[in-house]
């Protein structure tokens, strides 16, 4: 019996979503042994929540243009600017969990009274928002790869990226808006 991606969309992206999620809770409860992550030295761990920073912001824009291009019925354009967002967000995703894992969480900077009613809020959105988003990511993108362009029109890949693509926007919003509180605001 072969196994065909494309017939087993629901249970990749449920499988893809644990294990990314595991690796998440996994680097910010420290529970990742650092013996099997190389140190890459304190100046590359340093520079690697502005380089998310970037990376964030660029995918912003990828998002809102790749959106705009379906809109206007530019499959070509769309795909491979979702795929370029998709991209950064994983070398996002790369930085920050070998970040996580090595230095652990950063302490808010700020006045107690900004990190209970701004800092923790938007914080507490963000993770649930991008928490919302990894499996929806990932059945939209396991539906546009394992499908020709003709075939995804008869999927839930439009209803699904309706929902995924402002989440993900406001969540790298909101990450940046994080960054922002923890490395210039205060």
């Amino acid at each position: 019996m072969e196994f065909r991606a494309r017939e087993h969309v629901p249970l990749l992206s449920a499988v893809c979503s644990v294990v990314a999620l595991a690796l998440v809770f996994g680097a910010a409860t420290q529970s990742i042994p650092t013996t099997y992550v190389p140190h890459p030295g304190e100046a590359v761990l340093a520079a690697i929540p502005h380089l998310n920073a970037a990376f964030s912001l660029t995918a912003i824009c990828t998002i809102a243009l790749g959106w705009r291009a379906i809109r206007r019925g530019n499959v070509t354009r769309h795909r491979a600017l979702m795929g370029v967002s998709v991209l950064l967000f994983a070398a996002f995703l790369t930085g920050y969990l070998w970040r996580l894992t090595l230095v652990g969480t950063m302490a808010f900077p700020g006045p107690d009274v900004y990190y209970r009613y701004v800092y923790l809020p938007v914080l507490a959105v963000h993770m649930l928002l991008a928490i919302v988003c990894i499996p929806l990511l990932f059945y939209a993108l396991l539906l546009a790869a394992t499908r020709p362009v003709s075939d995804i029109y008869e999927t839930r890949h439009r209803r699904v990226g309706r929902i995924a693509a402002p989440l993900w926007l406001i969540s790298f919003a909101m990450g940046v808006g994080v960054y922002a509180m923890l490395h210039h605001v205060f």
